[in-house]
């Protein structure tokens, strides 16, 4: 007898269904999983096996042919467990009726009938979702997180046996709801405060800017003037992430086994900080069983790179496509996976080996040779894809002194939020673009039109720092950014000039 239950697998951050069918033949007993499983669901023959005898269900003796189609997609991970047992269930005749047909099932089983959690269960769920399937059943430690998709009802379970008893009407399982937005309430907490940091106005005015319109950030200082202090601190300004947002951030973080099992949203901007050992692949994602790297999972949020020098060039040179296109795009021989990469890239200098070039009272004990080298391992091209590059100074006594609290991050994340909310309105046409930093070339030319002076202003500069088209759009994306700080409609030739001020310091280094 044949039987078939839906099921779904992942490519990238988006899910596909899978229909698992079963066939039960007379003949010598044998189990045999086809349509490119790997290694983990072939394995998973083992499990339903034992699941089934530790749950008391009777596992067939006879030729068991299971197909998991489409066949020409690699299936990979464990959570085929679960819909492989009920097929063998329903095509044996313990799972009577066609009420599973309602359901996609998802679920990795444990020797005694238990159901352990699984990876990217809500890419999986939203699948559903859009291909009409209304029920879902899935392990009790996911319920949460794939509640969060609407049109679907999600059944938490926590053995097979309750799952056999739901569908022979003898205790049904209960769904789960979540309140989207109670999670976004309870998940409301911002990092340490801009009014612990002592001076630096103008970095922090820099990094408004750059929290306003999501642009790239480079911060180049001595040891101990606060660079890694004030990257901490950006993610307190930067504006809470809609529920769009918010759900491809889950997404990459469920794919990647790290979302939390208490919390089925994420609602904060991510902030990560790799260590400058990580490998290419670490930073943008991939290997045998391709998996997001940091570059992915810092997706709407903040990839902070301390020490940028001391990076290997490899992982530096490979940001440069992603940093671009927003997407990162890692091909295999069976299949091409896309993970999005919408990112604010903060990174972090000393602006030589030992820190003190350029230093007003510590003197610099590098040669020119060794600067030089030190500089040259940032290279031109990724330079230029950074918008704004920051000195950070060493802060002086007076105002390490200063008892005068300032500026708190919720001022300032008022600003950016008033300025997020006119990009918001520009771009309600355009759906994907949050922010100026993700404008095209064509949605630049219409927004950020320059007048007759700013047009003679910014050909002047053009010409004199031998700026690149990709530093031109750039500097009028982060000039639209800063009028929109200022409630102007226009670009005016202030802003234009605070924006150029902020392209001129890889002139004094490089």
């Amino acid at each position: 007898m044949i039987a078939k239950v839906k099921s779904c697998g992942l490519l990238g951050i988006d899910g596909y269904i899978v229909d698992v069918e079963t066939d039960i033949t007379n003949g010598m007993p044998a189990f045999d999983v086809v349509g490119l499983p790997d290694a983990a669901v072939k394995e998973s023959r083992e499990r339903v096996r034992a699941a089934m005898r530790n749950s008391e269900l009777n596992f067939p003796q006879k030729r068991i042919t299971v197909n998991l189609a489409p066949a020409n997609i690699r299936k990979e991970g464990p959570f085929y467990d679960l819909p492989i047992c009920l097929g063998l269930l329903r095509s044996s005749g313990q799972l009577p009726g066609d009420e599973a047909d309602e359901y996609l099932f998802l679920g990795e089983l444990s020797l005694n009938g238990r159901l352990r959690p699984v990876i990217g269960a809500l890419p999986m769920v939203l699948c559903a979702a859009e291909a009409g399937i209304k029920k879902v059943i899935l392990p009790q430690e996911n319920a949460a997180e794939a509640a969060v998709a609407e049109g679907i009802t999600v059944y938490p379970a926590k053995t097979l046996s309750e799952i056999m008893a739901h569908f022979l009407q003898v205790e049904r399982l209960k769904p789960l709801t979540v309140n989207v937005d109670e999670i976004f309430k309870e998940q409301e907490a911002f990092a340490p405060d801009f009014s612990d940091v002592k001076g630096q106005e103008s970095v922090k005015r820099a990094l408004e800017v750059a929290a306003a319109g999501g642009h790239n950030i480079l911060l180049i200082g001595s040891p101990g003037s606060g660079k890694t202090m004030l990257a901490q601190r950006l993610p307190g300004i930067l504006p809470r992430p809609t529920l769009a947002e918010a759900l491809e951030i889950t997404k990459i973080h469920s794919i990647a086994g790290l979302l939390p099992s208490d919390t089925p949203l994420v609602t904060t901007r991510p902030f990560r900080s790799p260590h400058h050992t990580i490998s290419a692949v670490g930073l943008s994602g991939g290997g045998q069983i391709p998996r997001p790297g940091e570059v992915s999972l810092s997706h709407n949020g903040v990839l902070f790179l301390d020490e940028l020098p001391e990076f290997s060039k490899n992982a530096l040179e490979v940001l440069r496509q992603p940093l671009e296109d927003g997407v990162v795009t890692i091909s295999r021989v069976n299949a091409t996976l896309t993970y999005p990469c919408s990112t604010m890239l903060v990174a972090a200098m000393n602006p030589c080996k030992c820190g003190y070039h350029g230093d007003p009272v510590r003197e610099c004990t590098c040669s020119d040779a060794q600067i030089h080298q030190y500089l040259s391992r940032v290279s031109g091209p990724l330079l230029d894809r950074i918008d704004l590059h920051v000195e950070v100074p060493a802060v002086p006594y007076s105002d390490l002194k200063n008892k005068q609290p300032g500026e708190t991050s919720a001022a300032i994340r008022a600003r950016v939020n008033a300025a997020r909310e006119r990009q918001m309105q520009r771009f309600s046409a355009s759906p994907g673009i949050f922010c100026n930093a993700q404008m095209s070339a064509r949605m630049t030319e219409e927004f950020c039109a320059l007048g007759k002076e700013e047009s003679a202003l910014m050909q002047s500069v053009f010409d004199h720092l031998g700026l690149s088209a990709r530093a031109y759009n750039r500097i009028v994306k982060v000039a639209r950014t800063i009028a929109d700080l200022d409630k102007s409609d226009t670009i005016q030739a202030a802003h234009l000039a605070e924006a150029i001020q902020y392209r001129t310091l890889d002139r004094k280094y490089w």
